[in-house]
């Protein structure tokens, strides 16, 4: 194993797991330190920057950011609200406008086609515009914002805060082309685009196809359709009694809406075990606050339809078991099937993409599954000016997945209008490792680990909240919480960097460290014999290990970066600085810096 590379900007972002784990690789603990300043504005164009839309990422994001947080790997903790936090900086922000890239931009000539208006194609759109494209953007809807407008309901995501973030990017000086459905990519070929970037998400909602489903057809409705038709106020009331199908984030925006359209006795079921559901742990508390129960290992089989009017479901009561190749099977336990009531049936069990706009002899090729084949770098499909994007390229995902995907499309394109390779010259991301030290004792960044436990976001009275299907859940944080949560983050972006001419191997670091995470030991050449030969042993192979170069020993120095809380005391105890805390500030490229 050779000594680590730290000059690779990779290695110091692999170690700061939540920017890591953002698809978007936002800069987490350096907006999260400017929330604890009360420098909104700031901590906002940092994530405007990187994911565009804070304020509704602040109240909807799916979070994988926050599995991955530090803070979560200390004893029964939970991780830093992130999420949460985000919001905190969209809420309490100034004028940001004024930071903002502002038009009219020198044009240079090149035409982009943007077909579907959610947030990888206004990604795009925020990325090319300011560099001199003239950005066109379709859409059937009569605003944009895409699936963030019609499949999130307005008691999660605000109609302001869209509009508001959505705003932005169109202010800039895209070409709108609402309520307008493009109905062949051939003729849009035609109209002289350098490109045309698809983003049309997954708009096919699953049927169920067991028997009684045409039968009761007046009164089942696929999910992600009755969501939009509630969105757009086309719908506005429901049965009494509802079953939702499915075990995903749509299930529980549909349950929670269908409570607040007149369902009474509204239940979710779902074919997996409760813990297995796809749905995100916090969005099933949620519909379990509304008391919506959710039933789990129930297999649909039957619609029972009565004189043409439907009266509710069977379902056959299933275990999961696993095989001896660990794949999980679904069992029947025997019991006499269970019928349950419904006025109104919610089918919620998966989104399929839909392109029956795009010709197939343009030179588009599709896989077994109706996906388009594209490059997972480039975004660029089998035709190269046709760009794929969001859950319209792979399939369903969720919002910052699809705004990392318009960002590195919109850097394929730009590439491809001047004439470059899309691989070879694509731009290396933003970094820079800078020391924190101001004196012997002081640093320029709050570095003690707080105590705090996860500080709970406030939600409204649920008995108004069920009354009013616009009345927002979440209250957010305010800025006092706010400060003390993002105290808890353990920043760590400030890594601990070592220098093997300074060290006299005294071993200070070692007795102060809290996790014991640094180590003076004998090289070995192989990693694994080096992981099993630590104080503890680094048995997380997916986190690396830090190692120098030869000191005056022959020893080398050690570091688990799995378990080190870049507390600082290592900088802090070295009499001869051989360690230092340096920020470490990674930013991925956009578009327009080749």
């Amino acid at each position: 194993m050779k000594p680590t590379d730290i000059k690779d900007p990779e290695y110091f972002h692999k170690v700061v797991d939540c920017q890591y784990a953002c698809p978007a690789h936002t800069p987490v603990p350096h907006y999260i330190r400017l929330i604890a300043e009360g420098k909104y504005s700031e901590a906002y164009m940092v994530n405007w920057d990187s994911n565009v839309f804070p304020g509704v990422l602040g109240r909807t994001c799916d979070r994988p950011c926050e599995p991955a947080c530090r803070r979560g790997r200390l004893d029964k903790e939970e991780p830093v609200a992130i999420c949460r936090l985000k919001r905190v900086a969209a809420d309490n922000k100034d004028d940001v406008k004024k930071m903002m890239p502002k038009g009219p931009f020198k044009q240079n000539g090149k035409k982009i086609a943007l077909v579907g208006a959610g947030p990888a194609s206004l990604t795009v759109a925020r990325d090319l515009t300011p560099f001199g494209y003239e950005v066109h953007l379709y859409d059937e809807q009569k605003s944009g914002g895409g699936f963030m407008r019609s499949q999130i309901p307005a008691f999660r995501l605000p109609e302001e805060v869209l509009n508001e973030e959505v705003n932005f990017i169109l202010d800039l000086g895209v070409h709108t082309h609402f309520n307008t459905y493009v109905k062949s990519l051939k003729e849009l070929l035609a109209k002289d685009y350098a490109a045309v970037f698809v983003g049309t998400g997954a708009p096919r909602g699953k049927d169920l196809d067991i028997p009684g489903r045409k039968e009761a057809d007046a009164n089942v409705h696929i999910g992600i359709n009755w969501l939009s038709s509630v969105a757009f106020e086309h719908t506005k009331k429901i049965g009494r009694n509802v079953i939702v199908l499915g075990g995903g984030n749509t299930a529980m925006d549909c349950c929670r809406t269908a409570r607040r359209l007149g369902g009474e006795n509204v239940k979710v079921l779902v074919r997996s075990p409760f813990a297995e559901m796809k749905a995100s742990p916090w969005e099933k508390e949620d519909a379990q606050h509304e008391d919506i129960p959710i039933l789990d290992n129930h297999v649909p089989k039957t619609f029972v339809v009565e004189n043409g009017k439907l009266k509710g479901m069977t379902f056959e009561k299933v275990k999961a078991i696993k095989d001896e190749k660990g794949k999980r099977q679904l069992i029947p336990t025997g019991e006499a099937p269970v019928f349950v009531e419904a006025d109104d049936v919610l089918i919620a069990i998966g989104q399929e993409n839909s392109f029956p706009w795009i010709e197939r002899d343009l030179g588009i090729e599709f896989d077994e599954w109706g996906l388009p084949k594209v490059d997972e770098k480039t975004h660029v499909s089998t035709h190269p000016k046709v760009y794929f994007g969001g859950d319209a390229a792979w399939g369903p995902k969720n919002v910052i997945t699809a705004v990392a995907h318009g960002h590195q499309a919109a850097i394929s394109i730009d590439l491809m209008c001047k004439g470059k390779d899309q691989v070879k010259d694509r731009p290396a991301p933003f970094t820079n490792l800078v020391s924190q030290k101001m004196g012997i004792h002081e640093w320029s960044y709050d570095s003690p680990v707080t105590n705090d436990t996860r500080f709970v976001v406030p939600q409204a009275d649920k008995k108004l909240t069920l009354k009013n299907i616009k009345k927002e859940v979440e209250l957010g944080f305010d800025v006092h919480t706010a400060c003390k949560e993002a105290e808890r983050c353990l920043n760590c972006d400030v890594q601990t960097v070592f220098s093997e001419t300074k060290c006299i191997e005294c071993d200070a670091c070692m007795d102060v460290c809290p996790t014991s995470c640094i180590n003076f030991i004998d090289y070995k050449e192989d990693e694994n014999d080096l992981r099993k030969s630590l104080k503890i042993p680094a048995e997380n192979m997916t986190q690396s290990i830090y190692l120098s170069g030869p000191l005056t020993t022959k020893r080398v120095m050690v570091k688990d970066e799995n378990v080190c809380l870049h507390c600082g005391l290592c900088a802090e105890r070295c009499p001869t600085s051989a360690w230092d805390m340096q920020k470490f500030f990674y930013n991925v490229t956009k578009a327009g810096k080749v």
